[in-house]
């Protein structure tokens, strides 16, 4: 099973995106950990399980195969405070200091999901390129593998039919 913390297991424009976050919150004062960059489907599997068959709270509604990571085009990331990671987002310095990490990647232009209505996931940011799940899976079953794809080619499966 592999789950990296690794930037370079990311897709390049990805990665380069991730350090551009990084850079972007030390630039703002905010020391960063990352702690999931590519992980496979047995360890999304895995995780999935938690809350479910497994002990241990939900941490993800995906699937092996339906999370962004499994294509290495989303990481998690955490704010630091005193160098311990910012674990919830309940209280008003949490929720300011996660307001701002999620800005500072989306100004990288990076989905946030931070923002999403259900299931928010304040760590996660993800690079779709115009795709839905679906066709990142067609790019892998023509490619092979994602990181053999150049970014005009995963952006032109946006409307691929």
């Amino acid at each position: 099973m592999i789950d990296s913390r690794d930037i370079d297991y990311l897709y390049p424009s990805v990665a380069a995106a991730c350090r551009r976050h990084i850079d972007a919150c030390a630039a703002a004062g905010i020391k960063t950990l990352i702690t999931s960059t590519y992980r496979d489907h047995a360890t999304q599997d895995a995780l999935y399980a938690q809350g479910r068959t497994k002990p241990g709270r939900k941490v993800t509604n995906a699937r092996g195969g339906r999370s962004w990571h499994n294509y290495r085009l989303a990481y998690d990331i955490y704010p630091l405070v005193n160098g311990k990671p910012v674990w919830g987002a309940t209280k008003p310095e949490e929720i300011a200091i996660w307001t701002k990490v999620g800005e500072l990647g989306e100004a990288q232009g990076l989905e946030w999901a931070g923002r999403w209505k259900t299931f928010r996931e304040f760590p996660h940011f993800q690079m779709r390129y115009g795709l839905t799940l679906d066709r990142v899976q067609k790019v892998v079953a023509t490619y092979g593998d994602i990181l053999a794809v150049s970014e005009s080619t995963l952006r032109s499966f946006a409307n691929y039919a």
